[in-house]
């Protein structure tokens, strides 16, 4: 045994000696485990070192072979990790265009508006007054909402057919979602119809277009049409609504046509699906039917502000400001003609487009109303199953909703007849089932994804039902860490980042009713979803502090198996987003969960992050904090696993990271520089700028054990089994040996040693490490 003198400090072991091929008690987890759940995992069985390894030499042996006990679950994890990352950074991103970030919004300050409105909404003028019968239940539609119902339509697909149908039959029934302009395409119907009844003779005129307000009196023995006269039933609006379509008694409406023919009436029936399947089987022969398309919204913009002209010049400069100003991306994610008058009003009357395109994206008041008129488990279990797994396929987002739905409301005997996907228009007009992949790419093949129509509203359905559905918080806590474990490693990712949102709202009651327990958790994804949602909670303004702080407490906890578990979460923590923005902080924090003394049981999680933010364009950081650590250079814990954490990520192949579109992420100039499938720091040595640093820490690796017998299976790693992948991995080695020959010491005589042994060796002979101990002993002559 011979002392290394550069540093006058440490043990060194020469080429004459060459390296030779406890009972705590677990703590409970009391989160419940996803029994039950489709995809969900079972319970984790207990195991002797589901804690993570202890001594020295087990926590060696972790990162031989390669990073834990249970490597598989570890990987998954770690990708989990790497899927939440880019939608977390998508959801960072866009949380500044909304007015979620003050809690008051979900507290009961926002008003009622905007939106979705309890009624249909999608015509232009206010409610009618004016009764047309002695009861009420009949009004006239004025003069002036006529006009602005007629003046300025545009026809939809398919009007022109419908109109010659309701001059026919005498009744209409018309079908479309809510706020796809259903009562505006009515009234332009009815006042064409009798405008067509005059013109061809057949009506003397004088008749009014009305508003029935009792759906069920249409079809009533005693109702009688006013001649020449027009009525509109809105039966979703109707007090019968929440029995539709049975509000109308269908099977009477042949009595109902016959009456409007008498009397040289019309009507339009307008409702959902549901009535036109209705109407279709018991009045058929009696009623046509129209399906309402929707319309182009940027159309009927143009036909607000511009008129009927036809001129395309002012077109064009039209449909470049919206573009710019970015209406038309708000129109197509709230494409009800309603939000296209609201922005052709304020352009005819030379008001502020760009506040009205903010107030119009901004997702808080349409959740606001959303949530308010819908209650039942069933929409509210979609909406939020989709806010967590937005952008999954619908089958996976569809039995989550059911899960939760199943939480939400008492058991059935028999599975629930639920189906979503035929409720979607009518009550979650602001998701669609999409195949196109974020940024508008289109996927070759695969199912229809489920996705909210803005980009902002995800995040504010989350904290509002989080905020506001009291009496279903822990529902949905429940049903969200069964997702945490999950077959699906893209649900598990979602999940986490949801979690994350969650405590954006009141960032202390989470820490506390979940985030901790899940740190402290034995499930391994439990864990890395704590980490993905921790990272999430502090990469919010106001709450960054305090989840560094917390972290670090943990990161300096105790030695229980359950303290040691949250060190290793803060740990994994600081390897993602969180640690990429501030990398100084984060080497803190892994310093901290590192210098544990005797413990070993952090090594592994702080090696990992290591890799992380390596990967992430922190290499300067992590390389200069690992030569501080290690720079007693003795055999003391700290210095062992310094090196240790540095072997380990020498021998990770780098994976390029997952990014959110257009996300921006300060790097020192590595990020994008690793070859997919070779260790970083190896293409890294072919730079001048690394260069110094990793022989520094290659040569403390390699002088002292126990580190050096990982050092050495590294380094022949490097030279026989990497050569290949990378065209400028030889040289690079080269150049790297050269340096640590160099220095004082045993070094040289160190490296030939090993090299000529591998060179020689009986059983796989290397030819390259022979090759590199012949340069290295003719460059030293």
């Amino acid at each position: 045994m011979s002392r290394e003198t550069p540093a006058g400090k440490g043990t060194e072991e020469g080429p004459e000696k060459p390296p030779d091929g406890g009972d705590e008690r677990r703590d409970a987890d009391n989160d419940p485990n996803g029994t039950g759940t489709p995809g969900s995992r079972p319970p984790a069985q207990p195991g002797p070192e589901e804690d993570g390894p202890v001594s020295e030499a087990d926590a060696l042996q972790s990162l031989t072979s390669g990073g834990g006990h249970d490597e598989p679950e570890r990987a998954e994890a770690v990708r989990a990790a790497a899927l939440a990352d880019p939608i977390a950074e998508r959801i960072n991103s866009e949380v500044s265009a909304t007015r979620m970030g003050t809690v008051a919004v979900f507290n009961g300050s926002v008003s009622f508006g905007g939106g979705f409105h309890s009624g249909d909404g999608d015509h232009g003028g206010p409610p009618s007054g004016g009764a047309a019968g002695g009861d009420g239940s009949v009004v006239r539609i004025e003069d002036y909402e006529l006009a602005d119902h007629t003046e300025l339509y545009v026809h939809p697909d398919g009007y022109h057919e419908a109109l010659e149908a309701l001059t026919e039959r005498f009744l209409l029934v018309l079908t479309a979602l809510p706020g796809a302009g259903r009562e505006a395409t009515a009234v332009n119907l009815l006042a064409e119809a009798m405008a067509m009844a005059v013109a061809v003779g057949g009506s003397d005129g004088g008749g009014a277009c009305h508003r029935v307000l009792d759906a069920g009196q249409i079809t009533r023995p005693a109702w009688e049409p006013d001649r020449n006269s027009g009525y509109l039933v809105l039966l979703d609006d109707s007090a019968g609504a929440d029995r539709a379509p049975e509000g109308v008694q269908v099977r009477r409406l042949a009595g109902t046509a016959a009456k409007l023919k008498a009397a040289n009436s019309f009507l339009v029936l307008v409702g959902s699906q549901e009535l036109a399947v209705t109407v279709a089987g018991l009045a058929g022969d009696h009623a046509a039917w129209y399906g309402l398309t929707a319309v182009d919204p940027v159309a009927v913009v143009e036909r607000r502000v511009l008129g009927h002209g036809e001129d395309p010049e002012p077109a064009e400069t039209l449909r470049k400001l919206l573009t710019e100003s970015g209406a038309r991306q708000a129109l197509r994610e709230q494409p009800a003609p309603r939000n296209a008058v609201r922005l052709a009003s304020v352009l005819r009357a030379g008001g502020d487009l760009a506040a009205e395109v903010a107030a119009l994206r901004d997702p808080s008041d349409q959740v606001h109303a959303w949530f308010t008129r819908h209650r039942d488990p069933d929409a509210v279990a979609f909406a939020i199953a989709a806010a967590v797994l937005e952008g999954s396929g619908y089958l996976t987002v569809a039995d989550a909703a059911v899960e939760l739905r199943a939480a939400l409301s008492p058991a059935d005997d028999a599975p629930p007849d639920v189906r979503f996907r035929d409720r979607l228009g009518h009550e979650q007009p602001w998701i669609e089932l999409t195949t196109k992949g974020v940024g508008g790419t289109a996927p070759a093949l695969g199912p229809p994804r489920v996705r909210f129509r803005s980009a902002l509203l995800q995040q504010v359905v989350l904290a509002y039902a989080w905020t506001t559905l009291d009496g279903r918080r822990a529902a949905i806590l429940t049903w969200l860490r069964r997702l945490l474990t999950h077959d699906d490693i893209e649900v598990r990712a979602r999940a986490a980042v949801a979690a994350g949102i969650l405590a954006w709202a009141d960032h202390h009651y989470a820490l506390h009713r979940f985030l901790r327990t899940w740190a402290g958790s034995t499930s391994w994804p439990v864990r890395q979803a704590a980490a993905t949602a921790l990272g999430v909670a502090g990469s919010r303004p106001g709450a960054d502090e305090a989840v560094w702080g917390q972290l670090h407490e943990w990161a300096s906890g105790g030695t229980s198996a359950y303290a040691r578990r949250l060190a290793a979460t803060a740990a994994n923590t600081v390897g993602g987003p969180l640690g990429r923005r501030d990398p100084e902080r984060a080497l803190a924090l892994l310093h901290r969960a590192l210098d544990r003394g005797d413990d070993w049981g952090t090594l592994t999680p702080v090696a990992w992050s290591g890799v992380h933010l390596l990967h992430q364009g922190r290499a300067a950081p992590v390389l200069d904090a690992l030569i501080a650590w290690s720079e007693p250079q003795d055999v003391s814990p700290m210095v062992v696993k310094s090196l240790s954490a540095f072997v380990f990520a020498v021998r990770r192949p780098y994976e390029e990271p997952v990014r959110a579109e257009g996300a921006g992420v300060r790097s020192d100039g590595t990020a994008g520089r690793g070859v997919p499938g070779v260790p970083l720091l190896l293409s890294l040595c072919a730079t001048r700028e690394y260069r110094g640093r990793l022989e520094e820490l290659w040569a403390r690796s390699l002088a002292r054990k126990p580190v050096q017998e990982l050092a050495l299976d590294a380094l022949r790693e490097w030279i026989d089994d990497y050569a290949d992948r990378d065209p400028a991995a030889p040289d690079a080695v080269l150049g790297l040996l050269r340096g640590i020959s160099r220095r004082p010491g045993k070094h040289h005589d160190r490296l030939v040693y090993w090299l000529r042994r591998w060179g020689a060796d009986r059983d796989a002979p290397s030819r390259r490490s022979a090759e590199l101990a012949r340069r290295l002993e003719r460059e030293a002559r």
